[in-house]
């Protein structure tokens, strides 16, 4: 059975993430697994009213209850949906451990605060998940809504196609929603390279089972082209290739160029090619 993880802090920005989530678990008869990770203040002269550890974890355990209340009646009670609370000193280690034992379809977060802030935490979060965690992960903008994923998009830089493309995971993609696949690269000079023309006869070969359509752009800056094509093409899922692809590498380490995480409008899928 699949199972689509939702890591959320109780913001209205993960409240989205999770009604997103369970939309799409809806429509591929996914279970869903609620993951709260809560930390404890480093003093208690940190609150205005001390708590103890009990008092957390019974807090974030009725916040759970509730949230998982809500999205049981937002689906008609057709999915299974589960909760676990966690305590840690970090989030991440956390949210792979969790993500180790229950295999998950995809892992979805929001990708944006709704104040300073929240952004500030989040942001931090969803950066670091989206270049580390080896599981397939959705970051959903704050005012994304799941209707259906008609296009896929894959944004893919031609460099070593064979190893770096996962096929397997994007034809899972494609058909459990019957989606169209939009190839996208994007060259920063519009120069003719014959390594990229080979890489792509090789790409082509690889995705012609679902039967693609093909973009090749000219942009100087890669992350606003690729949002860009997205929003004009009505793409639905934006996937990109993190470990490989040296493109998100370079976004989470410069805040000016961190606009496909943090301020794309639609909602983004990282995928690693890697043996978990």
């Amino acid at each position: 059975m699949k199972t689509i993880i939702v890591a959320t802090d109780f913001s209205a920005t993960a409240l989205n993430a999770a009604n997103y989530a369970a939309d799409m678990a809806l429509a591929i008869n996914a279970d869903m697994l609620l993951l709260h990770v809560y930390q404890l203040p480093v003093s208690y002269s940190e609150i205005a009213v001390p708590l103890t550890e009990d008092d957390i974890m019974e807090n974030a355990e009725q916040n759970l209850k509730e949230l998982r209340t809500q999205l049981i009646k937002r689906t008609d009670n057709k999915i299974t949906i589960d909760t676990k609370v966690r305590l840690a000193i970090f989030f991440f280690p956390e949210l792979k451990k969790v993500c180790e034992s229950a295999k998950p379809y995809a892992v979805v977060m929001g990708s944006q605060g709704t104040t300073a802030a929240e952004n500030l935490i989040l942001g931090s979060h969803t950066a670091h998940a989206i270049k580390h965690l080896m599981w397939p992960l959705i970051t959903v903008p704050v005012k994304a809504a799941f209707s259906t994923v008609k296009k896929i998009g894959l944004a893919c830089n031609l460099n070593h196609v064979t190893d770096t493309v996962p096929l397997e995971e994007i034809n899972t993609l494609v058909k459990d929603f019957n989606a169209e696949l939009h190839i996208l690269n994007i060259d920063k000079h519009g120069v003719f390279n014959p390594d990229t023309d080979f890489e792509s006869v090789l790409l082509e070969q690889m995705m012609r089972p679902l039967k693609p359509t093909y973009h090749f752009i000219t942009n100087k800056n890669t992350d606003e082209g690729i949002i860009d094509f997205a929003e004009k093409n009505k793409i639905d899922l934006l996937i990109v290739l993190p470990r490989r692809h040296g493109l998100l590498s370079r976004l989470v380490n410069k805040s000016h160029t961190r606009q496909l995480i943090l301020h794309s409008h639609v909602p983004v899928m990282a995928l690693h090619y890697e043996i978990l």
